[in-house]
């Protein structure tokens, strides 16, 4: 909807126009990150994880003990 012929407006005003831009200089969007991991099958990923993996192996370990 337009708010006077000037930019693209939603009803309640929000500048949809500011919002794309705004998203566009957020980073990666969830699927995009999803895409990337898929493609890496997680390769390289761990500098972005805070998930300490020696932990969960022995969190499930400790679960199911053979």
């Amino acid at each position: 909807m337009n708010n006077n012929g000037e930019g693209n407006f939603t009803s309640s005003g929000t500048d949809i126009d500011e919002v794309k831009r705004k998203n566009a200089e957020s980073g990666m969007s969830y699927n995009e990150v999803k895409a990337m991991i898929a493609k890496t099958d997680g390769k390289g990923t761990a500098m972005y994880s805070d998930t300490n993996s020696k932990e969960v192996k022995n969190n499930i370990q400790n679960k199911y003990p053979n």
